[in-house]
């Protein structure tokens, strides 16, 4: 058992019967997402559903909820069609080859497959919980997905731009990813009955979100790519800056010197300088700094009416966070 079925595993087992049923119901819908929108579209998005991945922000949900199954497993399957969506998207942008160590849409198919595809996970996330008395959750949806959008036009801005400050690269993962941890977790307290807890748990959500954005930007850099389904330095090659370059330009004169566009143009030149960020120690920093915000988030909860259960797998679904990036 590797270590992301283990860490699975412990979070399943502290949610208890029930998470695993309704994980269980999520997947059955996902596999449907696709089968009514003819036969190419309909393949390229079970494809890309299929694909696997952790189910972090279903999981959230559920943890985050304890009312109505059928509503609650309505709302995990949009938030990950939509989380799904922005993934087909970004690798239209990025002109990515590999996603979680599969062909993309993009490369197997082609940019208007892949942004089709793309919009279709966008359209039916929003169907899932578009019904009477929802009106919150689709706001909360909404929000999220206009924060990925202002968070890749900031990417997009940012591109091979050195000069990118902590501050500003914090915003952009709060943006990418923490908003739609935020959404999971609200989602959860909306549909579960909890709609007092839902900005407490959001918070929860949006810490531990910009924590995992971080830590994935360090695991780009350490790699290796067996790990990641992708080469090493995918953000140098894009002219994405990350915390890592941005921490390792601070005390390394050649990496504050260096340009980017010019100098880091294949997988070779990615991987000499992400070398060179190791090097500083900067990994350790960013990491250090993501640490921060995992505590923070844990810290939250314990100021919440949750059950002990509940809270445990929350705990160990921020653990999780971490222990995939040891």
């Amino acid at each position: 058992m590797n270590t992301a079925q283990a860490q699975l595993g412990a979070v399943l087992a502290a949610g208890g019967p029930e998470l695993t049923r309704l994980l269980e119901r999520t997947e059955e819908r996902l596999a449907g997402v696709g089968s009514s929108h003819g036969a190419e579209l309909g393949g390229h998005a079970d494809g890309t559903l299929s694909a696997g991945g952790k189910r972090l922000r279903p999981i959230l949900v559920f943890l985050c909820g304890a009312g109505d199954p059928d509503e609650l497993v309505s709302a995990a399957t949009a938030v990950e069609l939509l989380h799904m969506a922005t993934l087909v998207h970004d690798d239209v942008l990025d002109r990515a080859e590999l996603r979680r160590g599969r062909p993309t849409v993009f490369a197997s198919a082609g940019r208007l497959a892949a942004t089709a595809t793309g919009d279709l996970l966008f359209s039916r996330a929003f169907a899932e919980i578009a019904h009477p008395g929802a009106e919150d959750a689709v706001r909360a949806l909404s929000a999220a997905s206009s924060a990925l959008a202002r968070g890749e036009l900031m990417q997009r801005a940012d591109a091979w731009d050195t000069g990118v400050t902590p501050e500003r690269y914090l915003e952009r993962c709060q943006l990418k990813t923490g908003s739609l941890f935020d959404a999971s977790c609200r989602l959860g307290a909306l549909f579960g009955g909890r709609a007092d807890l839902a900005d407490a748990l959001g918070g929860f959500g949006a810490r531990l979100g910009l924590a995992f954005q971080m830590l994935d930007d360090v695991l780009d850099v350490s790699g290796p790519a067996e790990r990641t389904g992708k080469p090493r330095g995918t953000d140098l090659l894009d002219g994405t800056v990350t915390l890592p370059l941005i921490l390792g330009r601070r005390t390394d004169p050649e990496l504050a010197a260096l340009d980017l566009r010019a100098e880091v143009r294949d997988a070779s030149a990615a991987d000499t300088v992400c070398e060179r960020i190791a090097g500083t120690g900067a990994l350790d920093d960013a990491r250090a700094i993501a640490l921060t915000h995992v505590a923070a988030a844990k810290a939250q909860l314990t100021e919440l009416d949750l059950s002990a259960a509940r809270r445990r797998a929350l705990d160990l679904v921020a653990d999780g966070v971490v222990e995939r990036y040891a």
